[in-house]
């Protein structure tokens, strides 16, 4: 990455994430859950990363920034709100704990509409290609140190979480690189609307 970016002083390059959100009351709840995790596995990340379940990540220059938003307002135009159900926890062994998605498809679904539009815009380079999150999860905690995953996963493997929510919009986020904090680019409103209308929107 570094080398990409010597090549080409004065572009920036973010990081960038495309998210479904809940609203607000379960967000609070899952929070609540994050910063419990934090303070019983002393693991600051939990309580600073915000819910929300990732679609795709990928890096790439700023500049193509107005063609991506472009191309993702035309997957939402056509995408149809859709339930998602959160139930339990899961893990990716010895790293990360999360929220399971239990309604899976759905979300994959949508994903593979990014995907199949938007994939070339998010390439940087052969070795930064977007990643796609085809086992969608809500992460509690990840980059979890072996004895954090151990201890935790004995707690939460029998614990129990329920949650529901309508996913009627995604979320772009960036942040520029090696920096925290993400900022919104843009909230995607899926609309459900038929081809011709989205091309009479975008070009008319």
């Amino acid at each position: 990455m570094e080398n990409n970016i010597q090549l080409l002083p004065g572009y920036r390059i973010n990081e960038y994430l495309l998210v479904l959100r809940p609203p607000e009351e379960l967000w609070t709840k899952i929070v609540k859950v994050k910063a419990g995790f934090a303070e019983a596995y002393r693991c600051a990340q939990a309580r600073w990363g915000q819910p929300h379940i990732t679609l795709v990540n990928f890096v790439q220059y700023e500049m193509l920034e107005a063609r991506i938003v472009n191309r993702l307002k035309m997957v939402g135009m056509s995408q149809c709100p859709f339930k998602v159900e959160l139930r339990n926890y899961g893990s990716f062994p010895s790293h990360t704990i999360y929220i399971n998605v239990t309604t899976k498809v759905p979300v994959q679904h949508l994903i593979k509409q990014v995907r199949s539009e938007a994939q070339r815009l998010m390439k940087l380079n052969d070795d930064n290609k977007p990643h796609f999150i085809m086992e969608p999860h809500l992460t509690v905690a990840r980059k979890l140190q072996p004895w954090q995953y151990e201890k935790a996963w004995a707690d939460y493997s029998n614990r129990q979480f329920t949650g529901r929510f309508i996913a009627d919009s995604m979320l772009l986020l960036k942040r520029p690189l090696n920096e925290k904090a993400y900022q919104i680019v843009q909230r995607f409103i899926f609309q459900h609307l038929p081809v011709a209308a989205r091309q009479g929107e975008l070009f008319g």
